[in-house]
């Protein structure tokens, strides 16, 4: 049998079905918003790699830097012999977990591109051999079904990407995800942390202009996807610290008035010059406030590590 399958457990139009599903809520609400999600098509996801290696852009450095330190603590703790990733994408640094978990026996990434699943994953079994590879075509935020590996499990949440939902969102991830598992299995969560404000908006407002390109393709892919006529020279990055959610706001500020048509769904929206196209949330995180998230779905934080700077954070929870 082959060391590589693919599962879809996504329609193939889901993701069209979702994109205009989106795209209609988000512009005819107050305040107007655009999921990030929308940001990474292959364009967007060549801008965010870029963004990874800008001298603002800390967290990935961040988490690599502990991940290359912990990761024999983490395979240590886990003994995982199943490794599930959410929103693998290239499945880069979770090579650094797949070496040091030495009774490994599956890695199950989940993402919603087919194609980057395909590539990482023969990527891995021709340079791990005696590795299985169970990819999922999969909305993690939404139902997900694991393939039957052996456990323990360990779900790797990397990035810092849970600051990119809301908190009653993260509360019905993470009980999603707890779902997931059996009392023994663990969820190693990456973090964004609370820091000076300073050093957070220029994390997402970069100097070469790299984030607010990245920012303004959203406007790029609906343009392409449902024939919208948004011109993305008419609209300014925004990026701002709230101080009262500890999080980071991306924003898209249009410079004139406008209406912007969008034919697949028989839409028109108006802008007036400066309104605000809400496109992400980055959350920052507290060690007690990610504690009580995790035990709140069920899950006991068992370690705590952080990169030399205390800037990044992972946690390890164990499911009760």
């Amino acid at each position: 049998m082959s060391p590589f399958h693919l599962t879809r457990q996504l329609p193939e139009d889901a993701t069209e079905a979702a994109l205009r599903a989106d795209v209609l809520h988000g512009l005819t609400r107050t305040p107007k918003t655009l999921p990030p999600k929308w940001f990474y098509d292959a364009v967007g996801s060549e801008l965010f790699e870029q963004i990874t290696e800008l001298p603002e852009y800390y967290p990935t450095r961040a988490e690599r830097e502990i991940l290359i330190a912990r990761a024999p603590e983490i395979a240590a703790a886990t003994r995982a012999r199943t490794l599930v990733e959410l929103g693998s994408g290239s499945s880069e640094k979770t090579r650094y977990l797949i070496d040091a978990l030495t009774e490994l026996h599956t890695y199950v990434p989940v993402d919603v591109s087919d194609s980057a699943l395909t590539q990482a994953g023969h990527a891995l079994i021709e340079e791990r051999p005696g590795l299985d590879v169970h990819a999922l075509i999969a909305d993690f935020t939404g139902g997900l079904t694991l393939p039957d590996t052996p456990g323990p499990r360990l779900v790797a949440f990397l990035g810092g990407t849970i600051g990119n939902l809301l908190p009653a969102e993260r509360a019905d991830f993470l009980a999603r995800v707890r779902s997931l598992l059996v009392p023994g299995d663990a969820l190693l969560l990456g973090t964004d942390l609370v820091k000076d404000e300073k050093v957070l908006v220029r994390a997402y407002d970069d100097a070469a202009g790299v984030t607010a390109e990245f920012n303004k393709n959203v406007l790029t892919v609906v343009n392409r996807e449902l024939g919208a006529d948004f011109d993305p020279g008419a609209f300014d990055h925004v990026a701002l610290w709230d101080a009262e959610n500890e999080w980071i706001e991306m924003r898209l500020r249009s410079r004139t008035a406008q209406t912007v048509k969008v034919p697949a769904l028989d839409l028109a929206v108006d802008f007036a010059a400066g309104e605000e196209l809400y496109t992400e949330i980055s959350a920052k995180f507290r060690k007690e406030g990610v504690r009580a998230e995790l035990s709140t779905a069920g899950l006991e934080l068992s370690h705590w590590w952080t990169d030399e700077e205390g800037r990044f954070a992972l946690s390890l929870s164990v499911a009760r």
